[in-house]
């Protein structure tokens, strides 16, 4: 059981990175680089389409990770 865990937080890892990877940037200038992007901080766009499925897929994926990390622990202390 164990062992099976770990491969599903080494499979996990990985497509997290490819999640965040994918995500699109929402920095559109060398200003916004300097500013910080804090005009878009309080704007009240909600992402939409791919944007707002690579989030959801970001954060579930995030979740399972948390999930099968706190498992891992508990196998481990036994």
């Amino acid at each position: 059981m164990y062992n099976f865990l770990i491969a599903i937080m080494l499979i996990l890892s990985v497509l997290i990175v490819i999640t965040v990877m994918l995500q699109p940037s929402k920095q559109n200038s060398a200003a916004s680089a300097f500013t910080g992007g804090a005009d878009q901080l309080f704007g009240k766009q909600k992402a939409r389409g791919f944007e707002a499925v690579m989030q959801r897929t970001t954060a579930i994926l995030g979740g399972i990770w948390l999930l099968v990390a706190f498992l891992l622990v508990l196998l481990s202390s036994k």
